[in-house]
């Protein structure tokens, strides 16, 4: 008896899970998602790899190609809810040592910002937060049940252990954005 209760429970939760995930998705709402991580490097050292875009790769396991057009447009590819997306990006802002942000301007929409706060003079805390709009029912789904938010988290950890066991970055772009 208990185990039709909850049985019954969970269906009921995951219906209301969806059913918000569906009004977000004709309504054309993004969701949102906000993660952060320290990492034992100076701010330098942790932008400066943070802007060779074309390794993201290494440590964003649904990313399998990022290119760099120009200083300021990327063409990405990547898989997401199992399907293999492209879309172009370009950075809308860029402040060395202290944001990157950035919009798609074709495919998978999304926009963000990546902050990098000095906590002391060898560490550093790196603020992500993105925003996107499933296009699938499929992506409606795993964003409900924070797929999105856990992705986030696991390129950050694995982007922290890639920086701390190098101990530097591979190279830099120190110039300035502002659109």
């Amino acid at each position: 008896m208990l185990g039709r209760i909850l049985t019954v429970a969970a269906v009921a939760a995951g219906g209301v899970i969806l059913s918000k995930a569906m009004k977000r998705s004709r309504s054309g709402e993004l969701s949102t998602v906000t993660e952060s991580i320290e990492v034992n490097v100076p701010v330098s050292t942790a932008y400066n790899q943070f802007t060779q875009f074309e390794e993201f790769p290494q440590f964003m396991s649904s990313v399998q190609e990022i290119r760099q057009l120009t200083d300021t447009r990327l063409h990405w590819r990547a898989t997401v809810a199992g399907m293999e997306k492209e879309w172009d990006a370009e950075i809308t802002e860029q402040i060395p040592d202290r944001r990157i942000a950035w919009r798609s301007i074709s495919g998978v929409a999304n926009e963000g910002i990546v902050t990098f706060d000095p906590v002391s003079d060898d560490r550093t805390r790196i603020t992500l937060q993105m925003s996107y709009l499933p296009e699938s029912m499929t992506e409606e789904v795993g964003d409900s049940f924070g797929a999105v938010k856990l992705q986030a988290k696991e390129n950050l950890r694995k982007f922290k252990k890639l920086l701390e066991n190098r101990g530097v970055e591979t190279g830099a772009w120190r110039g300035t954005v502002a659109h």
